[in-house]
């Protein structure tokens, strides 16, 4: 019977979730419009409540929105929603709320591509094997990196961080693929394009064996900021033998000791109205 399975598929690596990624935006109202009113997302009722931030739930995950001069994630988020059918008429609704900005959106066969007031790009797809036994979740997120980086970058996640991580080809780019989570990932496309600057958006991943990554940092001085006891940040991922950046983001590193370790998050149902109400039906109850 030892060699009845693969044992290898239950292996998640190091990264035991992406929790949330985090841009600021100049404008509340049309963040409202967009996150919660088209894409069809909730905003935490608990934290970050008043006029000048919001945290808004996709699943176990989050997108954090904090008011201040407009950041351009360097890539794509993607995202798994239970229903693109509806999605596109609550985007179709929203659209005039939203003219005169960056937004916009385009259905396909298999998913929908939505732009956000401020130029974020989000791929939406349907629940599928491929993502997990989930319904809703923040699923990967993909930046676009320099020719010739994917493999430095995939090594960088596998010595730093003790990630999952492999380079692949997709579409016949070069793609380092790294597992955060069971079902979540971090992709890092090669493209031609040159990245425009970074502009300090960041992502936050919690880490199981949290003291290893960090040692490996410091003596590499590549953290940015040792927050608290739970928490530190870095944002060069480098090659390793030449110390030259290969991509910068910003990642929040976080342990699981930190008291907002898997908090439970509130998700609706955004197909509720109060026009064809139904009784117990306010709250999501798909899989995530």
């Amino acid at each position: 019977m030892s060699g009845a399975y693969d044992r290898t598929h239950g292996d998640t690596g190091n990264i035991v979730a992406l929790e949330h990624v985090n841009v600021t935006i100049p404008d509340q109202q049309a963040a409202t419009a967009f996150y919660v009113m088209g894409l069809g997302f909730t905003r935490d009722p608990y934290l970050m409540v008043g006029l000048d931030n919001m945290w808004v739930n996709i699943g176990r995950s989050q997108c954090h929105l904090p008011t201040g001069s407009p950041m351009r994630l360097r890539g794509t988020i993607g995202i798994v929603v239970p229903d693109l059918g509806e999605l596109a008429q609550r985007l179709t609704r929203v659209a005039p709320l939203l003219a005169g900005t960056q937004f916009s959106f385009r259905v396909h066969a298999d998913r929908v591509e939505a732009t956000c007031p401020w130029g974020n790009r989000f791929r939406c797809h349907a629940p599928s094997p491929g993502f997990g036994a989930t319904e809703l979740a923040l699923a990967y997120i993909e930046f676009e990196v320099p020719r010739g980086t994917a493999e430095g970058i995939a090594r960088f996640y596998r010595e730093a961080l003790g990630a999952i991580a492999a380079t692949e080809r997709r579409g016949g780019d070069a793609v380092a693929s790294v597992a955060a989570g069971s079902t979540q990932k971090l992709l890092f496309r090669e493209t031609d394009a040159s990245p425009p600057p970074y502009d300090g958006h960041h992502i936050q991943i919690y880490i199981a064996d949290f003291s290893g990554p960090h040692r490996f940092l410091v003596e590499r001085g590549l953290i940015t900021e040792e927050s608290n006891e739970h928490q530190y940040r870095f944002r060069d991922i480098v090659e390793l033998d030449s110390g030259k950046v290969l991509f910068t983001i910003e990642h929040e590193v976080r342990s699981l000791l930190n008291p907002l370790y898997a908090r439970p998050l509130v998700n609706r149902n955004p197909a509720q109205t109060n026009i064809d109400y139904a009784r117990r039906h306010d709250v999501f109850r798909g899989t995530y």
